[in-house]
């Protein structure tokens, strides 16, 4: 799938690995619209990339936004790629603490909200809005890239919310590509590791000596242009298809 003179939504547009994926698109010739709520960092990145990037104030769990985030990609050229990278609320704990109270239904519900039903309205939007375009040659007529976890496999102690909402994002996968097939859409998951972000109130080489020497190899966090470059490689090979791709350097985590 061509980039060059394509549009693409970026949901989570501003932030660690979305602000990646939004330079790496856009450099590769795509126009790209940052869909987010970080208003004064998504309007200075979209100032700094130049017309052919966007900003629109997007929930994702709202079907307005993300039909208004669709349009005006669709403005720019027709909508090729949508990538699924926005955070939202975790609700960490165990499902039964050490007072003996449960973990809250509504914190499980809201991460849940924001990292699996967020991402699927993301989804069933783009790929309707692509289903209706002319199809890209034999490339087809769109890739859909979700965003999961290696927690998703692997859930740490007090993750049981935020790996329930990613396993979700996983299982969807395979079945979303098939379901897609017949319209020419792809859909492909990565699964990150443990990434170094804006998240993180210290530097890179401070986050990596303390979180990163239990990673196998390369001995680090992972870094956002990773990400950003897998998800070109992917948009960019055709034969990538209903897969959930790790991207972790052989890390597994441990229960805790």
């Amino acid at each position: 799938m061509r980039l060059e003179g394509n549009s693409a939504i970026v949901t989570g547009g501003a932030g660690g690995l979305g602000e990646a994926t939004t330079r790496r698109l856009a450099a590769a010739g795509a126009a790209v619209i940052i869909a987010d709520l970080a208003d004064d960092k998504a309007k200075l990145i979209a100032d700094e990339l130049g017309e052919r990037v966007r900003y629109v104030r997007t929930d994702v769990t709202e079907p307005d936004d993300i039909a208004a985030a669709i349009a005006a990609a669709q403005e720019l050229g027709p909508l090729r790629v949508s990538v699924s990278a926005h955070g939202g609320p975790v609700a960490a704990g165990r499902v039964v603490n050490k007072d003996g109270e449960p973990l809250t239904l509504d914190g499980f519900r809201n991460t849940l909200e924001a990292y699996l039903t967020g991402t699927f309205n993301v989804l069933r939007l783009a790929a309707a809005a692509m289903s209706k375009s002319e199809p890209d040659g034999d490339s087809g007529r769109g890739v859909i890239i979700n965003t999961a976890s290696i927690a998703a496999y692997e859930g740490q102690i007090g993750q049981v919310a935020y790996a329930a909402a990613k396993g979700g994002v996983v299982g969807m996968t395979i079945v979303a590509a098939r379901d897609l097939s017949p319209a020419g859409v792809r859909v492909v998951t990565i699964a990150p590791g443990t990434f170094y972000t804006p998240a993180y109130p210290m530097s890179e080489e401070e986050a990596s000596e303390r979180f990163g020497q239990g990673i196998p190899f390369p001995r680090r966090m992972g870094r956002p242009t990773e990400y950003a470059a897998l998800v070109q490689s992917i948009v960019e090979n055709d034969y990538l298809n209903g897969e959930t791709i790790r991207l972790d350097a052989a890390l597994r985590f441990a229960p805790k």
